[in-house]
């Protein structure tokens, strides 16, 4: 009776199922059960089918972004500002973890997962915290005092895991020097009261005690503190007061004190009924908790979070628009992107990696950060499908008039104006008699289709109007390639087109032996018309995609919308500050040229991005450097950011990036 109760109570709808036991964590069984109940009638009377969605891992996870500046929101006085108001205090103290020291991780039990990886034992996350919170227990009942050593925690994890506790333990202290770095805010702040001669301790509620914090706190760049007090070595905490009494006790109970720490209870509130003044700082991963993804794998996602929010809420620096846009949303992928690229090159003996323009300019800066010995192996290739299209049109007729005429019908063009467009001007005259159309007239899909059935009866005429660019383009690239015989071609996608012509004009056009792969980060979705257009070359591996493809990543080939602008929250991240390759022609000496859309984009905007991105790159290598080894960042994780941003709840963040389109002419 009770597993049958339980199982349409709870069980049977996912969402409610994860809420309930999420709430019986956090509260008593009485108030858990009353919220059960609850979720049951919203589910059953009100139709509330949302709940059906797991709430732990919904398929697609949805948050409200902030339209502004996340960085704006964590303004405050510069570091020397705040030191000089604390400076007015005998005694300053500070709290450790979340204060002085960042976690490269978005949450302090996600150290666990790595030192599991070390001491290769399964579930060792949950096993460690079930086992610290044993301890406290145990120690309050024989001691009077939930605070506990590292020491005694390992204690039970011998006994409970076989874990002897030597290694244990070095295993965890190894993995906490790792993961700690100095919070650069604070660091100044420290630094300059400690030159001002101030009395500068620390109070932490914390399991290491006095030398492994000391150790610790030097480690990441701090001088030695007036004075060292943590719980477990005082058997009384910040969270319960005494260690505030304990501070006063030693420092003197006539002097006046400040204490600055993240923690509105232990850090704020205690500290100001024990007669210390409080300055509050944020905790980072808490301010940037509302709007960072959280459906990743978990270290990836942790590092991932952790990033961003100290980045973000360190208080030191304002950030634009662009530059967050490009950090939080653009820097995972792309350092997932150029190692998914060197993997593939590795693997398969490519002598030349070409990133495409415009697309591949933020993309190849990336690449030579993570890989700056492969200098050489990289280029950047200037081509388009403007310009590949013309080069290719002998063969692929069909995409040539796809890119001229349809694509433009009924876009407000003027029939001369797409003709001057395929630099077929001359032909107008003779076209618009033959089809008796006035050059005026707007192309539209049925006039479109008249002038395509022109085109084909003069087709050897119009191919005679590229004859040139072919063979600058194939100068070009003679030079760019130098012989090799096996080339990546990398592009964001969609169709892989860039990567199919050049491989077919290298080959048709030029009688050049060289095999051309195309990367791409993602194909044409289902939501394409030419959804399974890329088939044959994915087939074979003509073609290569990371983020999704019919084949990789499924649910996000299905999500992925381009009639909701989606390629173009891509393409915002990499579109470089240039215009558009238009084609290849001569110059006066005989050497090929490159012609370039007119328009002038907004470059500052876009460099803004590319900066985001590639600090976001620096700094993740940096976190791997520290760690030993390769994160490892799927198209999943790469693509779960932007879920974010194209979630239908974020309508005023995506006309924000309308505008910013608009000024660095992606749209």
């Amino acid at each position: 009776m009770k597993e049958s109760v339980y199982r349409a109570l709870v069980s049977r709808v996912p969402g409610i199922r994860d809420r309930y036991q999420q709430k019986r964590k956090e509260t008593g069984r009485l108030a858990s059960l009353v919220y059960l109940l609850w979720l049951n009638i919203q589910y059953y009377l009100f139709f509330r089918r949302g709940l059906e969605q797991p709430a732990r891992y919904p398929i697609y996870e949805e948050k409200r972004l902030c339209v502004s500046s996340e960085s704006a929101r964590c303004q405050r006085k510069s570091p020397e500002e705040l030191a000089q108001e604390l400076a007015s205090y005998d005694v300053i103290s500070f709290d450790v973890f979340d204060t002085l020291l960042f976690r490269r991780i978005s949450h302090p039990a996600d150290l666990f997962y790595l030192v599991g990886e070390t001491l290769r034992y399964p579930d060792f996350r949950q096993a460690r915290m079930t086992m610290e919170e044993q301890a406290r227990k145990k120690k309050q009942n024989e001691k009077g005092t939930p605070e506990v050593t590292l020491e005694e925690i390992w204690h039970l994890m011998e006994r409970e895991t076989g874990i002897p506790q030597r290694v244990g333990i070095e295993a965890e202290w190894e993995w906490e020097t790792k993961c700690c770095f100095a919070n650069p805010y604070f660091w100044r702040v420290v630094g300059e009261l400690q030159r001002r001669g101030k009395p500068v301790i620390i109070i932490s509620d914390m399991y290491l005690g006095e030398e492994r914090i000391r150790e610790l706190l030097r480690k990441c760049g701090y001088g030695a503190f007036s004075g060292y007090f943590v719980s477990c070595d005082w058997g009384t905490s910040k969270w319960g007061g005494g260690l505030y009494d304990k501070v006063r006790e030693v420092m003197g109970k006539g002097a006046s004190y400040a204490h600055v720490g993240d923690h509105p209870y232990s850090d704020r509130r205690q500290a100001q009924r024990h007669g210390f003044h409080s300055f509050s700082c944020p905790n980072v991963n808490e301010e940037g908790k509302a709007y960072r993804a959280g459906d990743l794998s978990p270290v990836t996602g942790s590092v991932y979070r952790g990033l961003v929010n100290a980045q973000l809420y360190n208080g030191l620096t304002r950030y634009s628009r662009e530059y967050e846009y490009g950090y939080v949303y653009g820097g995972l992928f792309a350092a997932g992107y150029c190692r998914f690229i060197h993997d593939y090159a590795e693997k398969n003996g490519i002598e030349k990696i070409l990133f495409f323009s415009r697309d591949g300019y933020v993309l190849q800066k990336a690449y030579l950060t993570m890989y700056p010995e492969e200098k050489t192996r990289t280029a950047y290739a200037y081509w388009s499908r403007r310009a590949a299209v013309k080069i290719s049109a002998g063969y692929y007729r069909r995409e040539y008039f796809q890119r001229f005429l349809f694509h433009k019908a009924d876009q407000h063009y003027t029939i001369r104006q797409v003709l001057e467009a395929m630099e077929l001007e001359d032909m107008l005259p003779e076209l618009c008699a033959a089809i008796k159309i006035d050059p005026q007239t707007h192309l539209t899909y049925k006039n479109a289709e008249k002038i395509k059935e022109y085109l084909i009866d003069t087709w050897k005429k119009v191919l005679e109007h590229y004859r040139e660019q072919s063979a600058a383009a194939k100068a070009y690239y003679q030079d760019l390639l130098q012989g090799c015989k096996r080339v990546a071609a990398v592009d964001i996608g969609w169709a892989g087109s860039g990567a199919i012509m050049l491989r077919e004009a290298l080959r048709r056009e030029w009688g050049i032996q060289c095999q051309v792969t195309g990367i791409v980060a993602g194909t044409v979705s289902s939501a394409g018309v030419e959804a399974d257009g890329v088939e044959p070359f994915l087939l074979h591996g003509q073609l290569v995609s990371y983020l999704y493809s019919q084949r990789e990543n499924r649910d996000l080939w299905k999500f992925h919308d381009p009639e909701r602008g989606h390629n173009l929250y891509w393409e915002l991240l990499l579109g470089a500050p240039e215009g558009s390759l238009v084609g290849f022609y001569w110059d006066g000496q005989g050497k090929p040229a490159l012609r370039f859309k007119k328009n002038d984009p907004a470059k500052a905007g876009a460099l803004e991005i590319h900066r985001g991105i590639l600090d976001f790159v620096q700094q993740f290598l940096e976190t791997e450097r520290w760690f030993g080894f390769q994160i490892p960042i799927s198209g999943r994780d790469a693509y779960a950011p932007m879920i974010l941003v194209e979630s239908r709840k974020n309508r005023d963040f995506l006309k924000d990036l309308e505008d910013l389109m608009d000024d660095v002419h992606i749209a």
